[in-house]
């Protein structure tokens, strides 16, 4: 048996493109071989049970194996196999209408991803790595006869008879210079344990050591030795494919572990199984998030049928949804899948609305089984919660039932109970419920307490998305508005009817306005003389709570730029009921102006808006003072 002829590419050489477009991604050359080597055996085990394959299928297994003075990579499997007919009907005949219509379609592809898979290419990235490669195989069927096919990466192929004496099917791939960093043991180990951790067939890389018990010692202690045995790179059965009543806690925990290695234990999980309208398993974990989630982003594997595709999952897990660590698993998704794809598909816009429910029951369940223990969690899932709520309109409607808000106290409350708990104190004039909070509780003390005196409420809202979350809250909730505890004097916070008279007359008011605006250094700056309890601080300096949240938001890149660059601007409220007021009324000179700046100074202080040589003035007025 002898043929040569030309694969059959019409207009142009295939390879010089596969390799222009792939180059950057030519490790995944040994996920498609051994891909193909699996489903290979897969298929003959398949043949055996349907009683189409009489013969003795044995113990599945895909081997790679390279040899360094060779310069070669071998993948063998144990599968199907292959006659020469075959050959040329599934590896010369490139399964596309016409390389014309390839190469215009794709001589601009921007996704490698693009390109293999949607043209039955996944055998052809061998060319990627490799300056010839050769097939030797021996079909299942009865009387078939070896073949061997070689093809030096030109349109020419050479079919002859083979050597090959089991079933199965070798790939030997002659590595080219360029890529010889794939000769290296390592290298391979390490693409193995990524694309092929979870393969369902067990794939053999060389051996490894083991030390395993021989006896005991004279002392009776046990002894050991080391022995060879093989180097089984996967797991076969992955904890996402077994059913959840068949697994413990510490099954889903060590599994876990094998992810992330280095990471703290998870909070709880969920276990995704679905048949219809697409398939689709896997474990999802909920992480400890720290603040900064930045750091907890891209850490669920995909994977199609136990093979690893990616960890760019952001089409296919809602946005919020990328906080979680784990795996999912979903046939429907095609193992070279491109971004256009998963943006287009329809399972893919099922397989993310089905997620957000599943996540949405599961903490609603956990918030109903258990409170306390969900109270407990909060701090770690509080963040996820309300980036959940603010990105997603159908997580937002389930949320809302278990989402928590928690107040200076370390008191916790759903949405409806923190209105009823308010509303009766904190709802102001034009009949609006006015939530108040802070987001720096040690800086904003004096701000809390002077709420507090009033019997108001302060919530702590300072994870990086509250500012997100507040507005949210403001469209979401009926007649609602919030507020941060120092956007100005308590008396204010909260608009009521019943006005504090102040003990000035007219005159004193412009008196006491003069020398406080001569006292005042700072640009932006805005006095008012307001009516307060006498206790309260004689000044207080505030910013209005529309314009710091724009110039918030802006700094967070919200898209409220024009704020940002807008100059700031303060209300410095004085309590012309306070007797210190009373007090520099009656003084004269340097006095009268050495208290008015010391009383502004110690309200920029309380704000940390005190620095520099105007700091230093302070302590040395404070000094003199004393």
């Amino acid at each position: 048996m002898q043929e040569k002829g030309n694969i059959s590419i019409h207009t142009e050489n295939i390879f010089p493109i596969i390799k222009k477009f792939l180059y950057s991604d030519n490790e995944i050359f040994l996920r498609e071989l051994v891909s193909n080597a699996v489903d290979a055996v897969q298929k003959i085990k398949r043949l055996g049970s349907l009683g189409q394959f009489n013969g003795e299928v044995g113990q599945p297994l895909v081997q790679v194996a390279v040899d360094k003075d060779a310069k070669t990579i071998t993948i063998s499997d144990n599968g199907l196999g292959m006659t020469a007919e075959e050959i040329k009907k599934y590896i010369n005949q490139v399964a596309f209408s016409g390389a014309s219509e390839f190469v215009e379609k794709f001589k601009d592809a921007k996704d490698a991803n693009e390109i293999i898979g949607k043209f039955g290419l996944g055998f052809y990235s061998a060319f990627m790595v490799a300056d010839l490669v050769e097939i030797q195989t021996l079909s299942y069927q009865d009387g078939a006869e070896p073949a061997r096919w070689v093809c030096d990466g030109s349109t020419e192929f050479e079919i002859t008879e083979g050597t090959k004496t089991t079933r199965g099917t070798d790939i030997i791939l002659h590595v080219n210079k360029d890529s010889e960093e794939f000769l290296e043991e390592s290298k391979l180990q390490e693409i193995l344990d990524k694309y092929a951790k979870f393969l369902p067939v067990p794939i053999k890389f060389g051996t490894k050591t083991e030390s395993v018990e021989d006896g005991v010692d004279e002392e009776g202690k046990t002894k050991y030795k080391d022995v060879e045995v093989d180097n089984i790179v996967n797991t076969t059965n992955p904890i996402w494919t077994k059913a959840p009543a068949d697994l413990s806690d510490e099954d889903y925990l060590n599994f876990y572990r094998e992810l992330y290695p280095f990471s703290e234990e998870p909070l709880f999980w969920i276990h995704l199984n679905v048949d219809y309208p697409f398939n689709l398993t896997g474990v999802l974990y909920f992480p400890k998030l720290k603040n900064d989630f930045e750091m907890q982003r891209n850490k669920i594997k995909l994977y199609s049928r136990q093979v690893f595709i990616t960890d760019e999952v952001k089409d296919i897990v809602p946005e919020f949804l990328m906080l979680l660590h784990g795996v999912i698993d979903s046939p429907d998704i095609p193992l070279n899948v491109s971004r256009s794809f998963l943006q287009a598909d329809s399972n893919v816009k099922k397989i993310n609305n089905y997620i957000t429910k599943k996540v949405a029951d599961k903490l609603g369940e956990l918030f109903a089984k258990d409170r306390k223990a969900y109270e407990d969690k909060w701090k770690d899932i509080g963040l996820f919660v309300k980036y959940g709520m603010i990105s997603e309109e159908k997580f937002y409607d389930k949320a809302k039932d278990f989402a928590l808000v928690g107040n200076t106290k370390n008191e916790l409350f759903t949405l409806p109970e923190y209105k009823e708990k308010v509303k009766a104190l904190q709802t102001d004039k034009n009949g609006t419920v006015v939530y108040l909070y802070t987001n720096d509780a040690a800086k904003q003390d004096a701000f809390i307490q002077s709420a507090n005196k009033k019997d108001y409420d302060v919530l702590v809202l300072d994870s990086p998305i509250d500012n997100h979350f507040i507005n949210q809250l403001e469209q979401k909730l009926e007649k609602t508005s919030i507020k941060r505890v120092d956007s100005s004097v308590a008396d204010k916070l909260i608009e009521k009817d019943e006005q504090n008279e102040h003990v000035l007359t007219e005159d004193q008011v412009k008196e006491v306005t003069a020398i406080f605006e001569k006292a005042i250094t700072k640009p932006g700056m805005h006095v008012e003389i307001v009516a307060l309890h006498p206790e309260e601080l004689p000044v207080t300096i505030t910013m209005d709570e529309f314009m710091r949240r724009m110039k918030d938001m802006a700094a967070m890149g919200g898209g409220m730029g024009f704020y940002g660059q807008m100059p700031d601007n303060y209300k410095v409220a004085i309590n012309g009921n306070h007797k210190l007021v009373s007090k520099i009324l009656k003084a004269e000179g340097e006095e009268q102006s050495n208290l008015a700046k010391q009383a502004v100074d110690l309200a920029l202080l309380a704000q940390g808006m005190l620095t520099g040589a105007e700091l230093t003035a302070f302590v040395s007025r404070s000094v003199e003072l004393i």
